[in-house]
């Protein structure tokens, strides 16, 4: 009886865990001087995907190409509009940038992310307000 609810156990657990999975939103992004708030004539570009699981953990990653970027993060802030930090991405490499393990959107911050109004960007020295960005836009 005992190994009989130890299987169910182990079976439920592992059922709630691809529950769980199935439910993350990824999106890809595409990162661009032209979406930058004002619009810059760099010829940088960047590409990635973000995953929000449903207990709002944030992952992910992005690529850049013709950029020295000095910092890169998760901003709230719809299409043509900028706005705060809300997570700070690590540099990994020469042209990577990762979501430090840990970080977690409040409601408010997925609610905005669901609404499209998050929006991820890479700084440089001779953009630092931004040289290049890309809205995360979720299905």
């Amino acid at each position: 009886m005992i190994k009989t609810q130890n299987i169910k156990a182990a079976l439920l657990t592992a059922m709630l865990l691809t529950g769980a999975s199935a439910m993350a939103q990824t999106v890809s992004v595409e990162l661009k001087s032209s979406n930058e708030v004002p619009a810059n004539p760099s010829t940088a570009s960047g590409t990635g995907s973000i995953s929000v699981a449903a207990d709002k953990t944030v992952s992910g990653s992005i690529t850049t190409t013709g950029i020295e970027g000095k910092m890169a993060h998760i901003h709230t802030g719809a299409a043509g509009a900028n706005g705060p930090v809300l997570v700070g991405l690590t540099k990994n490499g020469d042209n990577g940038w990762t979501v430090p393990a840990g970080a977690k959107f409040t409601d408010e911050q997925y609610a905005a992310y669901m609404a499209g109004g998050l929006y991820v960007n890479v700084h440089s020295a001779v953009h630092p307000g931004g040289e290049i960005r890309g809205q995360l836009l979720p299905k």
